[in-house]
């Protein structure tokens, strides 16, 4: 059965607060440490790789806690509802350091916020991004939900640029417009949220309760699709973090105006969203697994560009990131539909079912791959000696585009070998499904009436 319209557009907007929240936190984070924080590139780093490891490691205690709750509203739809409060208030705080302040203990406050922000993360996002998997188990579903949620995702990264880039090159108080931006970002966020929650329905039914843990985690382990997936993912989001964390700085210094975020962000939406539109169709005729190399080729073009790009060729720079976000954002949107395949293999591998923490494992690899990138693109401007305040000596600049371009092109070719050995066609996805409903048909004929 198909999907509402509405479904598709709640489920969109669920992710319209997520990127509320994780893409600011992902684009400007870094450099409100390093500009306004006082926080030096070196510092930052290492707390980017602590706290989004970190967040993968709640992701997991997330996702088993979402798979033994069973409440009236469903197993995912009560943290959509009441899980962003706590996260869209440690939003504002992360970005309001008070300047009173010793480095020290803007040090402090950072990692503190920072880690509880990821723990607050965990428990909306882990139950949001499993509840596609509980909304339909029909492959063509799925695609355009997840082409839903790319859709509001690229929509609101490029509403995030357009109010946040101006500030960082006109504000003569960032401090202050950037805590009052936060705020706004809450209120709409949480309003996205309960959209979402509103809209959504939990169809796909299990008996969460008698999965045991160690039933789970062998489930997992098991998984060979999953684990494959996860691989891929982690290097994929490492060089596409890389290049989120420096793509201001790509704009102010390699380019020459801040301002041009916006300009980059807009072609890299537009190129998402035309990703997240072919996506199904692409994927209904050659399949996920080629679709997703076809997309490698296309981020290794592109990153290449964003590399090697001469200077004062910007009309070349904004048309290889736009062509960069084409290739990322169709591996993006396809990494949540493959997600989703996975748990239905779990399910007919082990005669388990556990969506949350089937997507937690990938929401971990996802974290480890964000630290890591966030880590290497700060690690590149500490390595060459990027300056909080005056002209960049050429080895930053270097360092900037080596964390834009080079990173996410390699990272994207090596995420691309291990696809190569991913198991689940599509053909073998539809039998496996199949069978599923042929056991859950036998399995309720046998069960006997209380």
């Amino acid at each position: 059965m198909a999907l509402r319209r509405v479904e598709y557009v709640g489920y969109a907007f669920g992710d319209v607060g997520n990127n509320l929240t994780f893409s600011m936190v992902s684009a400007f984070l870094l450099i409100y440490y390093t500009d306004v924080a006082g926080i030096s590139a070196a510092a930052a780093g290492i707390l980017f790789l602590v706290a989004r490891v970190w967040g993968g490691v709640t992701d997991l205690v997330a996702g088993r806690t979402v798979d033994v709750t069973s409440t009236r509203w469903g197993r995912f739809r009560p943290f959509i509802a009441f899980g962003p409060i706590p996260l869209l208030v440690l939003l504002v705080l992360l970005f309001s350091i008070p300047s009173a302040l010793s480095p020290a203990l803007r040090i402090v406050w950072a990692f503190v916020t920072y880690l509880l922000f990821s723990l607050a993360y965990s428990f909306v996002n882990i139950p949001y991004g499993s509840l596609a998997a509980a909304m339909t188990q029909s492959p063509d579903e799925r695609a355009k939900l997840s082409s839903s949620r790319s859709i509001g995702a690229s929509l609101t990264i490029l509403a995030i640029a357009v109010v946040v880039s101006p500030q960082i090159s006109a504000a003569r108080d960032l401090q202050t417009t950037l805590t009052l931006t936060t705020v706004g970002f809450a209120v709409i966020g949480y309003l996205s949220y309960l959209f979402c929650f509103s809209t959504a329905r939990e169809t796909v039914q299990v008996q969460a309760a008698r999965v045991s843990l160690g039933q789970t985690v062998a489930m997992l382990r098991h998984n060979r699709p999953l684990l494959l997936l996860c691989l891929a993912t982690l290097l994929f989001l490492t060089g596409m973090f890389s290049l989120q964390t420096v793509a201001v700085y790509y704009a102010r210094n390699v380019l020459g105006s801040a301002e041009l975020y916006i300009v980059l962000t807009l072609i890299q939406t537009l190129a998402m969203v035309v990703a997240a539109m072919l996506v199904p169709g692409l994927a209904g005729s050659v399949g996920k697994r080629t679709t997703y190399l076809l997309a490698v080729v296309v981020v290794v073009v592109g990153g290449a560009g964003v590399a090697f790009a001469p200077a004062g060729w910007t009309a070349l720079s904004i048309l290889a990131y736009g062509v960069l976000g084409l290739g990322t954002g169709t591996i993006n949107t396809l990494i949540f539909a493959l997600q989703a395949d996975t748990v239905d293999y779990g399910e007919w591998k082990s005669g388990l079912r556990a969506e949350a923490s089937n997507y937690a494992l990938l929401s971990f690899t996802r974290k480890a791959g964000q630290g890591v990138g966030g880590w290497a693109a700060a690690f590149a401007l500490s390595l060459g000696g990027y300056l909080a305040t005056g002209t960049q000596p050429g080895s930053a600049l270097t360092a900037i585009r080596v964390a834009a371009g080079v990173i996410p092109a390699v990272l994207a070719a090596a995420a691309g070998l291990v696809m190569l050995v991913y198991p689940l066609s599509e053909k073998v996805f539809r039998t496996l499904v199949a069978e599923l409903a042929e056991r859950h048909a036998l399995t309720a004929v046998e069960e006997p009436e209380v």
